[in-house]
């Protein structure tokens, strides 16, 4: 008897579980994306590579050894794919000055409570705009950590496994990304200005 799909991000789902492909693209496509959009800034790339990912899932799926949990395979595919895109030399001029700011209505899915006053939601799209903006200024390695840790909600060691980094690394990368966001949002809220 073949086992279902689990929709939990850490279980463990072994080469033949992943039969059911669909199911996994409609399971974890949301957060793959999520990822993808928090990391390239750019919703058209984002949605091409959440494609790209999920190709290569189902071309790999028979070499899945199930030591890991489906999401933090899938994250690992994705984490990738962002990592070659950022890095090929081709067009980087042209996207790093023509690249669009995100839209907040693309981040408001984020925010916990959509019926707070219209000044409270002013205020938290003014606080996710400050972080969203901190957070692109990281070092490659800093911004994927901090995304898997603060939009993913992944804990250091499925970041460690999506990365391929120590845990003591991982460690490291976040709190250095944690330190400049905060520098930079409390600069920004006028926290950080010399008195």
């Amino acid at each position: 008897m073949r086992q279902e799909l689990s929709s939990e991000p850490e279980a463990t789902i072994h080469a033949d579980q992943l039969g059911d492909f669909d199911a996994l693209v409609q399971t974890h496509r949301p957060r793959i994306f999520r990822f993808l959009l928090a990391s390239l800034r750019d919703r058209e790339t984002a949605e091409n590579l959440t494609k790209d990912c999920f190709m290569r899932a189902y071309k790999a799926r028979g070499q899945f050894r199930g030591e890991s949990g489906a999401a933090t395979w899938l994250m690992q595919i994705a984490a990738n794919l962002v990592r070659d895109h950022q890095s090929s030399g081709r067009l980087k001029f042209w996207r790093r000055n023509l690249r669009p700011e995100i839209n907040l209505t693309d981040v408001s899915d984020w925010m916990p409570d959509h019926q707070r006053s219209p000044e409270a939601l002013a205020a938290a799209k003014e606080q996710v705009r400050a972080i969203w903006s901190a957070a692109a200024n990281l070092s490659e390695r800093q911004r994927t950590v901090f995304l898997l840790r603060f939009v993913e909600d992944m804990d250091l060691l499925e970041i460690a496994a999506v990365t391929g980094m120590k845990e003591g690394t991982v460690k490291a990368h976040l709190f250095r990304a944690l330190q400049t966001v905060r520098a930079v949002f409390e600069s920004e809220r006028g926290l950080g200005e010399p008195k």
